[in-house]
């Protein structure tokens, strides 16, 4: 130990006594030294004791637990409604990234950038809505091979697969199974964080989306049969959830969301009901837009039937799921109110 010190004294001389070097140099050289001649002899006691106490105390979360050291579980969705979801879930042990977050995008033809091959490659975990909504997705995650990585097909979770109805998000049912899927699997790759995963779980369903259930309990309890029209089978799961008699025929709905012509059949079917007011209320798709979904707007507003126009994704995208959700089941509450006199 003696020796040790004699050479680090001497260590030190010489570098004060080099003309021109700056302090920093030589203290660079100085730690340099003790690195090296600690592996030779083991430093005093008293210089470990720093090092000892801060090892002693592990971080600890809100729900104490040990705080994971690896940092935030970084997150990549396809599409911000189950991006902003994530975000809420998994709080400060998370960083999310969407990748569709332009409210005009429509994400069944979306072409995926190198920017986010790059998300989906560096990310722990992926989060795809499926049922042939994003295949593009699919694709990423085969060309981006990442060990490790956990992947949530939601479609897959509430099985759903590509041919089915993907708007899964518009389901209440649906999102649930997906919230609390999301936290299992946060808590799967960061258990030293499960109880906070845990505890935002359960806020998020008990506190965050009540006024989302409460609107759509309302909604159902009051108009419950009413007939009402969609342009596109956005609309079918919450339509189902609201008890609403959608009488669009679902051969229109369904080409409209894939972009096709609908056939001549249910394009008549569709202008009657419109035109002799057999429907309450239209809702159509912001997003989707073709000159048969046009005509029969316009055709609803000169016929005096209230239209409402939703969404695919976040609108505007600095909107949270349930505010966003919110909004449009109150727009759609006010229409029936006003074309029904309730």
């Amino acid at each position: 130990m003696v020796k040790m010190e004699f050479q680090l004294l001497r260590l030190v001389r010489s570098c004060r006594s080099q003309p021109g070097v700056p302090a920093a140099g030589w203290r660079g050289v100085i730690a340099a030294g003790i690195l090296s001649l600690s592996v030779l002899s083991p430093l005093p006691t008293s210089w470990g004791t720093v090092a000892k106490a801060s090892s002693i105390h592990s971080p600890k979360t809100s729900a104490g637990t040990k705080q994971s050291t690896g940092g935030p579980v970084q997150v990549t969705a396809a599409e911000n409604f189950w991006g902003s979801i994530a975000t809420q879930v998994g709080g400060n042990r998370v960083k999310v990234t969407s990748i569709i977050t332009n409210p005009d995008t429509d994400p069944h033809d979306y072409e995926p950038k190198p920017t986010d091959a790059r998300l989906v490659a560096n990310a722990k975990y992926v989060i795809l809505n499926g049922a042939g909504y994003d295949a593009w997705g699919q694709k990423l995650l085969g060309a981006n091979p990442v060990g490790g990585r956990k992947v949530l097909n939601i479609g897959d979770l509430v099985g759903k697969h590509e041919g089915d109805n993907p708007h899964i998000w518009y389901s209440p049912a649906y999102v649930s199974q997906a919230v609390n899927q999301i936290a299992a699997d946060l808590e799967s790759l960061d258990p030293a964080d499960a109880a906070y995963f845990e505890q935002q779980n359960k806020q998020f369903n008990t506190v965050t989306l009540k006024p989302y259930h409460q609107l759509i309990g309302a909604i159902k309890q009051k108009y419950q049969g009413t007939a009402v029209g969609s342009t596109e089978s956005i609309f079918v799961y919450m339509a189902d959830a609201l008890g609403l008699n959608l009488t669009t025929p679902p051969g229109f709905m369904n080409v409209i969301a894939e972009n096709q012509d609908p056939t001549a059949a249910d394009k008549a079917t569709f202008d009657q009901q419109v035109e002799q007011k057999q429907i309450k209320v239209l809702v159509y798709n912001k997003q989707t837009v073709t000159p048969d979904t046009t005509a029969l707007e316009q055709k609803a507003k000169a016929a005096g039937i209230p239209t409402v126009g939703i969404t695919e994704t976040l609108a505007p995208p600095t909107l949270s799921f349930q505010v966003w959700q919110d909004k449009q089941l109150q727009a759609l509450q006010q229409a029936l109110a006003k074309s029904t006199g309730q």
